[in-house]
Parts: structure tokens; C-alpha cells; sequence
């Protein structure tokens, strides 16, 4: 099970830390991931964390600016969003899902768990 919390409205220039719980998920490696989809628009894979070896992927969009980070004990991985845009503005949503080839997918589809989402809002 995945439980995301932190999205809210925010004006342009500011900054949010989504954080993203994981329970029931047993592998000791495995991909995490934070997409985004606004409206009309599709699903964007923006950050992506292998739980293992820790290597960390972001999109071109959000590169810079947002940072992908886990910690292990509380079983928690977060996305610190900054300078942020009106175009960031999307439902934010996190992902659980086995690497691919030994690297983090970058498709929704090879994500098998997913939370429920958190509104994005920057204007």
C-alpha cells in the first residue's frame, strides 16, 4: 500500500515535499517513482529511486528542482519540489514497481502499485 501526503496550492517560486508511505512491499530492491499528470495531459514519470543501490533518475522537466530522496527506516520516499511553476500543477502520484533490465521503468504500466494522488496547485 502506498500513501501520499504534502500537496497543497502554492504560488510560483515556492516549494512542497510530497512523501510518499510504503507498507506490505517486501523486496529488498525494487523502483519507486513519482509521476504527475495534469489535466488532459498523460501520465509523466518525473523522479525515479532504486531502492537497492539508490541511483536516482529525474526527467528534464523537473531536473534541478525537484529531489528524489528515501529513508529506509520509515519506509518513506519523498519528493522535495522547488522553485516551483504553474505548470507543475498536476496530480502528483507515487509508484511501486520491479526494475526492468536492472533499472527503474519509465512507463506507467510496469508500476504495479500505486497511491491514491495529491493535488499539485501552483499559480
Amino acid at each position: 500500500q502506498l500513501v501520499e501526503s504534502g500537496g497543497g496550492s502554492v504560488q510560483a517560486g515556492g516549494s512542497l515535499r510530497l512523501s510518499c508511505s510504503v507498507t506490505g512491499y517486501t523486496y529488498s530492491r525494487y523502483c519507486m517513482a513519482w509521476f504527475r499528470q495534469a489535466p488532459g495531459k498523460e501520465r509523466e514519470e518525473i523522479a525515479t529511486i532504486d531502492i537497492g543501490t539508490g541511483t536516482i533518475h529525474y526527467a528534464d522537466s523537473v531536473k534541478g528542482r525537484f529531489t528524489i530522496s528515501q529513508d529506509n527506516a520509515k519506509n518513506t520516499v519523498y519528493l522535495q519540489m522547488s522553485s516551483l511553476k504553474p505548470e507543475d500543477t498536476a496530480m502528483y502520484y507515487c509508484a511501486a514497481g520491479a526494475l526492468v533490465g536492472g533499472s527503474c521503468p519509465d512507463r506507467p504500466a510496469d508500476f504495479g502499485y500505486w497511491g491514491q494522488g495529491t493535488q499539485v496547485t501552483v499559480s
